[in-house]
């Protein structure tokens, strides 16, 4: 039998060695991989939380939706316009259920044609200007006159009464958006307290109060007033305090609005968790009470 030298391990024995090696590196770098995946995806999480996308999320009838801070204050537009006209809960579910299918929610420049805005109105078929169209107010006003014109507009199905509205070559698109429509107008009108919360960006500059103060009584068609750094708003119920403190917060994104308070709740601009949230007022108002922070 051939003899190794000393020290040296023959080729049976250098076999096993070698597997235990290779089992033992991968063992490692299995380990290693698994560690950094969750570090990476702590981080990652983390990094969402503090700095991620600036998002809203409506929460109502045990379902939420998200979207982000443009299309969310377009939807506080549409259904506050829908409470100042005293219409139902029903014709803002229509209406916004309509803008997310016909834009997205967002104020287009350009559609099919000559189709512009929120609901894709065409000034050749009598909606307006394209500068009327492209005024959010203008545009879910022209909405809300052409639906209640129509009979029954309450009870019939969404599709057959937004149809009769837009005239869409798609008609059956309305209905998919129905849920999201209710949701949004369940919190955004104040049914869901406590149902909105964005994240968003710490804003550059104070909220300028005249002009808050101006959009929330053009909108909402309630009074405010200045008082300091604050808009203070006596409701005439409630849910009218939700439905102005869910306003507030929508609308956060195009103002430079810091927080809200409604009763002893109270939602604070933020890019983490507690942006989607209300949390306990550290000055607690009456119920009916909204204190919109500008500062």
């Amino acid at each position: 039998m051939p003899r190794t030298p000393r020290g040296r391990l023959t080729l049976a024995e250098e076999q096993p060695r070698s597997r235990r090696h290779r089992w033992t590196v991968r063992v490692v770098i299995g380990a290693l991989v698994a560690v950094v995946g969750v570090a990476a995806y702590a981080g990652g999480r983390g990094l969402v939380d503090s700095v991620g996308a600036q998002r809203c999320q409506a929460t109502a009838l045990k379902t939420s939706v998200t979207f982000d801070p443009e299309q969310m204050s377009n939807a506080a537009t549409i259904t506050a316009i829908a409470q100042r006209r005293g219409l139902p809960a029903r014709a803002a579910t229509i209406a916004l259920a309509t803008a997310i299918t016909e834009s997205k929610l967002r104020n287009l420049t350009y559609g099919d044609r000559d189709s512009l805005g929120l609901f894709q109105q065409r000034p050749s078929q009598g909606w307006g200007t394209a500068d009327q169209i492209l005024d959010p107010e203008h545009a879910t006003n022209a909405f809300y006159d052409a639906l209640v014109k129509i009979k029954d507009y309450q009870t019939k199905d969404i599709t057959a009464v937004a149809q009769a509205v837009q005239r869409s070559a798609f008609p059956e698109a309305y209905a998919a958006h129905e849920q999201e429509g209710r949701i949004l107008a369940s919190v955004l009108a104040g049914y869901s307290p406590g149902g909105l919360g964005c994240r968003l960006a710490a804003s550059p500059h104070a909220a300028d109060g005249p002009t808050v103060r101006s959009l929330l009584t053009a909108e909402l068609g309630v009074t405010s007033t200045l008082r300091g750094t604050t808009l203070v708003v006596t409701a005439d119920s409630t849910r009218q305090a939700w439905a102005v403190g869910a306003w507030a917060v929508a609308k956060a994104t195009d103002t430079g609005i810091r927080g809200v308070t409604v009763g002893s709740r109270m939602w604070t601009r933020s890019t983490g968790r507690a942006g989607w949230s209300w949390a306990t007022a550290d000055r607690p108002q009456a119920a009916t009470t909204v204190v919109i922070h500008l500062a």
